[in-house]
């Protein structure tokens, strides 16, 4: 069964998978490699995921690559945590497995409403500029 292992800590630059594929050209059989970048910038987010065939063979490319020093940086490699898929998946997480905070919808700010048969929606509280206490 193939086994995906999390690539870290790589520098966030222009960072191509053929770079990858020749430092881990000596691990053993890889079955693929995916390099994560920003969408709008192209540039490496500093992780990547290597598929390899078996847990024997992750072990392994674990014990030989983690720690080793790749362009001014230490690789942290370790086995990928496995997606959830779904609504109901407890901190799904993000494309870099690591999970995020939960939110409200709206940033959790309340809005006092009401909604008109127009389709009009009309504030309920009055804006008054003028700071109570300064009147005359």
């Amino acid at each position: 069964m193939p086994i995906r292992l999390y690539v870290g800590n790589l520098p966030k630059e222009n960072l191509e998978r053929e770079t990858l594929e020749e430092l881990f050209a000596d691990g053993g059989e890889i079955v693929s490699i995916k390099v994560i970048k920003e969408r709008k910038t192209g540039k490496c987010r500093g992780f990547a995921f290597v598929t390899v065939p078996n847990d024997e063979l992750a072990d392994a490319f674990i014990e030989k690559y983690n720690g080793q020093s790749f362009m001014d940086n230490d690789l942290k490699i370790e086995k990928a945590l496995p997606r959830n898929k779904g609504k109901d998946a407890p901190n799904e997480g993000n494309a870099d497995n690591k999970p995020t905070s939960k939110s409200k919808k709206g940033g959790g700010k309340k809005r006092n409403t009401r909604s008109s048969s127009s389709g009009v929606v009309l504030l309920t509280k009055a804006f008054n500029p003028t700071p109570v206490g300064l009147i005359n």
